[in-house]
């Protein structure tokens, strides 16, 4: 399975949004940024993709990763 797009949750005027990247609409639009976390997260999920969080000031405060991680890390 090629990997998707990855998630970033951003401020919005509406409160926080869902966006893929290179996408100029948002996926979906929420009033928390957790509530958009959990969206992104579930199609990160099925994308094999990272979400990417962004605070207020608009630069990555978290990333996660879902499906797209090494099988095996050392150290």
């Amino acid at each position: 399975m090629s990997k998707g797009k990855n998630q970033h949750v951003t401020k919005h005027q509406n409160g926080w949004q869902v966006i893929g990247a290179g996408n100029s609409k948002a996926t979906a639009v929420t009033k928390t940024q957790a509530e958009a976390n959990e969206i992104a997260k579930q199609i990160a999920t099925n994308q094999q993709s990272e979400v990417l969080i962004h605070g207020r000031d608009g630069k990555i405060r978290d990333k996660n990763s879902y499906g797209n991680d090494p099988e095996t890390i050392k150290g």
